[in-house]
């Protein structure tokens, strides 16, 4: 995915830009609204990473004059502002989506990824995989009459798996989109998460395939294996 993170906050523009990258994701990090407009309007993004309080204009300013000037790239507010008026006023100046600092990461890259399926911005939160119906907000899987519900970190380890589906996904990625900057965790944990999630597969058609020495790869499971 490439993302134009706009955040003049050194510190936390330097761990957003680590983690996202370490996450495979292209990376150009701005800190001021005039380059954030320049940026974006003569880029390429998939999604828009935008600090609200910035030194020269406001994130209010730079969503406005990218929406007036047509880009429909969607865009991620983020504020360290609780007030409603501003979450209000966000929305209506054509944020797709906002979050409050301090936030999780994994919540983060949960946002990104729905906002990346999301046809021209518009809210969408359900997505298909082959016959499974994905509801990534309400963690939730559809499969002909089966609906099953997943615990938060069950469910973000299944969509990433099903977002690579057929591919190796690393032990690496899956534990630092499982955990938040400050949490220890070790691959244990991983497979640990992965084991359990094997157990509450079925009925639903996918297969959890271990890659020996990489990580692991989910696969549909064809639906006459799943009837015999």
């Amino acid at each position: 995915m490439n993302i134009l993170l706009v955040e003049d906050h050194v510190e936390l523009g330097t761990l957003l830009q680590r983690r996202l990258t370490k996450a495979g994701h292209r990376i150009e990090w701005v800190t001021k609204g005039a380059q954030a407009i320049r940026y974006a309007v003569n880029g390429q993004w998939d999604v828009i990473l935008l600090d609200i309080m910035l030194p020269d204009k406001s994130g209010f300013d730079v969503l406005n004059t990218l929406r007036q000037q047509g880009l429909t790239t969607p865009v991620l507010a983020l504020t360290a502002r609780t007030e409603i008026d501003d979450k209000v006023s966000m929305l209506d100046l054509g944020a797709d989506d906002y979050m409050v600092k301090p936030f999780d990461f994994r919540e983060l890259e949960a946002r990104l990824r729905a906002l990346q399926r999301r046809p021209m911005g518009q809210a969408a939160t359900t997505y298909p995989v082959g016959p499974l119906s994905v509801d990534s907000k309400a963690r939730r899987i559809s499969y002909n009459d089966v609906v099953m519900d997943f615990g938060q970190r069950e469910f973000c380890l299944l969509e990433l798996l099903l977002g690579r589906l057929g591919h190796a996904v690393s032990k690496e990625r899956l534990l630092m989109q499982l955990y938040n900057f400050d949490e220890q965790a070790s691959y244990n944990a991983v497979e640990l998460h992965i084991s359990r999630l094997r157990r509450k597969l079925p009925p639903l058609p996918i297969h959890i395939e271990t890659i020996r020495s990489v990580g692991y790869s989910a696969q549909l499971i064809p639906e006459t294996d799943t009837a015999a």
